[in-house]
């Protein structure tokens, strides 16, 4: 690309008119000018619309539509992008917020990699209440290999899709590319990394800024209400799309990576959730997970294991006839 292409921002949102505010805002901040920006409403009521309504109707960059019926997290993402006709995508969900020059920053790469098709940076870590955590926000960017040794374009974007670099949101991507990989309903609340998985997977070109970009905050819901029914959805799938994945031999051992990070998380959930044999066979199948016995956290998840097993054969024992 030679010239500044337009983005479009997709933000879907739900129930949320207490931080959609914050967020448009620093979308309509942006100091790069070409932008548009698409809101999906998935709210059980008026309230949302109401407010775009009042604070933001003469705004011409804003496209705002009402979803009746909701349509979940998935569909209300692919929708934005169908509307979208930006030459760039970029996702922002309702709760998160953008970087004065975020959009500025990752667009730029394009002047200099004409090639590029994903680009994406660090996120900051916010709490409920926005207040920035900077011992955090570092913390957060090198959990999921975010570290300045990591700048540049990436070798193997697929490594970096698995290994869960690539964000949730706050990226900016070809809009042919993001069409073409899409955002899957049956993914449900794992909608987001499966499609950062496929996203880089189908990406030839794929650079990571070492500059913040966006503002994760961190809540306990999710973005839409289906998500809502079970937090612990996210983790399952992602572990059984992770191991189902077709892959060429050379990106096995991101495989084994991003299954270290989610192995113990499953293994937790299913104690937790009356599966104790469910989560015993994850972490007998996964032993690099806990750093083959040396890892404390292998332990104390044979714990939960012994003690959900012994609920369950609880639960399960003969009574006791009574007799009147």
């Amino acid at each position: 690309m030679t010239s500044a292409p337009m983005v479009s921002i997709c933000l879907p949102t739900c129930d949320r008119p207490e931080l959609i505010v914050e967020c448009l805002d620093s979308c309509l901040a942006q100091t790069y000018p070409h932008i548009e920006i698409l809101i999906g409403d998935d709210s059980r009521d008026d309230l949302t619309q109401q407010l775009i309504a009042a604070r933001y109707a003469h705004d011409a960059r804003i496209r705002y539509v009402r979803n009746e019926p909701p349509l979940g997290q998935a569909r209300n993402v692919a929708s934005l992008f169908e509307r979208a006709s930006g030459a760039l995508f970029m996702l922002i969900h309702d709760d998160d917020y953008l970087v004065l020059e975020g959009v500025a920053r990752l667009a730029a790469l394009w002047q200099r990699y004409p090639h590029l098709e994903v680009a994406f940076g660090d996120q900051y870590e916010v709490d409920a209440s926005g207040r920035v955590d900077v011992r955090r926000s570092a913390a957060l960017n090198a959990a999921f290999h975010r570290k300045r040794r990591a700048q540049g374009m990436q070798a193997s974007p697929g490594r970096t899709g698995l290994v869960q670099m690539f964000p949730n949101n706050g990226w900016l991507a070809l809009a042919a590319l993001v069409r073409r990989v899409g955002y899957h309903e049956d993914a449900g609340a794992c909608c987001d990394f499966v499609f950062g998985v496929e996203l880089c997977l189908a990406a030839s070109h794929v650079h990571y800024l070492h500059e913040y970009v966006s503002y994760y905050r961190r809540t306990p819901v999710s973005i839409s209400r289906s998500t809502r029914v079970s937090p612990f959805a996210a983790a399952f799938t992602a572990y059984s799309f992770v191991l189902g994945l077709s892959l060429d031999a050379s990106l096995e051992a991101a495989r084994r990576t991003a299954l270290r990070r989610l192995a113990p998380i499953v293994v937790s959930l299913h104690a937790r959730h009356d599966a104790p044999l469910a989560a015993l066979r994850v972490a007998l199948d996964r032993p690099d997970a806990y750093a083959y016995g040396l890892s404390p956290r292998f332990y104390y998840h044979l714990a939960l294991i012994a003690r959900a097993l012994l609920a369950v054969f609880v639960r399960q024992r003969p009574r006791a006839p009574r007799f009147p």
